[in-house]
């Protein structure tokens, strides 16, 4: 995450963008996340020959991109249930999974206190597969820095003669949004041919400069995350998303004043987010090309948004940060240029994990805004009985009545 040294020159372009911001129960921001946020029974069938196409012939992210068929395969059925289930890693040093724990290892605390566990499994990506979206985030990183993430990943996709661990998908954050490039396939030589057809239309990405530039690219980045988690909420199983990013600028400071109503705003897009990542059981990583290079104050300075936001009159714009985004839903944040390294490392960490589920408390209903209950949160932490070990996982949510 990088911050802007000048803040308040700023400011009126972010707060037209909270303008438009999600509210409430209102949808995400552009119209592709709406159509996507309504329920399949709304939706209006799409053949595959009714898909758009971008400009250099790529498809964007859209529910037709998996087709009919797939979307009949991946629907979720049943009653909504009160239900929440956690995807829990755990790892060594050498951050090889920990295998064959079982659920009396298992500790989980919520608001620091112990809740029962009610279900309990061991995953191997052997038997079911995790899912990998790996994406260039051309929008918030330079020009030259994209062209070496792009050898670094070829580097990755042609290891081990082509032979990817976690079935996986390349997408490339531009102006004109997600663009996936092809299905997901364990095969690296087909999705670097996809890649390959792309180069040149990464070449031609054009930027606004300045305040204009700033927000559209921050909107875009937001949009983009949104977007990805719905997509993802109609697929099965666990999934990661491999975001290749430096991070995105945020206005966020004492020198920051926003209303009430835009504190609302920002709290509701955080509580969305968040609450859409769990149910889709993404975790994202933040894979940061730039390494060292950035200035240390700059590397850090998402950790003070870490704390979840319990009510608007807390939040701050970075709490919407990537580096935050990572962290809060289990991933991780990593700082190297070597991007081939990192995306190998954060698939073997997702060979194996572990599932449980809890009944979560009722919830208070304590904030309210215009009659409408905003969302309550809790603290999550899963402690475990072994030594020299660490545990990634959701660190909170959010609940209403």
């Amino acid at each position: 995450m990088r911050r802007w040294s000048n803040q308040t020159r700023f400011l009126p372009m972010m707060l037209l963008l909270l303008g438009g911001a999600v509210a409430l129960s209102q949808q995400p921001l552009t119209p592709l996340t709406q159509q996507l946020a309504t329920p399949p029974a709304q939706q209006p069938a799409t053949s595959a020959t009714q898909q758009t196409t971008t400009p250099s012939g790529r498809q964007p992210l859209t529910p037709s991109a998996q087709g009919p068929a797939s979307q009949m395969l991946h629907k979720r059925v049943g009653p909504p249930s009160r239900t929440m289930h956690l995807d829990v890693l755990v790892k060594q040093k050498s951050g090889q999974p920990v295998t064959g724990l079982k659920a009396t290892d298992f500790t989980l605390l919520i608001d620091k206190k112990p809740e029962k566990i009610t279900s309990f499994e061991e995953i191997s990506a052997k038997d079911h597969p995790v899912e990998a979206i790996i994406l260039i985030d051309s929008i918030n990183t330079d020009y030259d820095v994209v062209s070496q993430v792009r050898q670094q990943l070829d580097q990755f996709l042609h290891a081990n003669g082509g032979k990817l661990p976690l079935p996986t998908a390349l997408a490339v954050l531009t102006s004109r949004g997600v663009e996936m490039q092809g299905s997901y396939s364990t095969n690296g030589n087909l999705l670097d041919a996809a890649m390959n057809k792309y180069t040149i239309g990464l070449r031609e990405i054009r930027r606004s400069a300045g305040m204009v530039g700033f927000a559209e690219r921050l909107e875009d980045s937001q949009n983009a995350m949104r977007l990805l988690a719905t997509y993802e909420l109609n697929r099965p199983g666990r999934k990661i998303i491999l975001w290749i990013s430096p991070g995105w600028r945020l206005l966020s400071g004492p020198e920051v004043q926003l209303s009430y109503d835009q504190l609302v705003s920002v709290f509701n897009q955080v509580t969305w987010l968040s609450s859409r990542l769990r149910r889709a059981q993404v975790t994202v990583y933040c894979l940061d090309p730039l390494g060292v290079e950035e200035p240390i104050q700059e590397v850090f300075y998402y950790q003070q948004f870490l704390a979840g936001v319990k009510n608007p009159g807390s939040v701050q714009l970075g709490d919407l940060g990537l580096q935050v985004i990572a962290t809060q839903t289990g991933g991780l944040v990593l700082n190297s240029p070597d991007i081939a390294q990192l995306l190998s490392q954060c698939m073997a960490e997702n060979m194996d994990y572990y599932r449980i589920a809890f009944e979560p408390p009722p919830s208070k209903g304590r904030d309210r805004y215009k009659g409408v209950d905003l969302g309550e949160y809790h603290s999550l932490k899963v402690l475990v009985k072994q030594p020299d070990v660490t545990v990634g996982t959701s660190t909170g949510y959010y609940l209403r009545p």
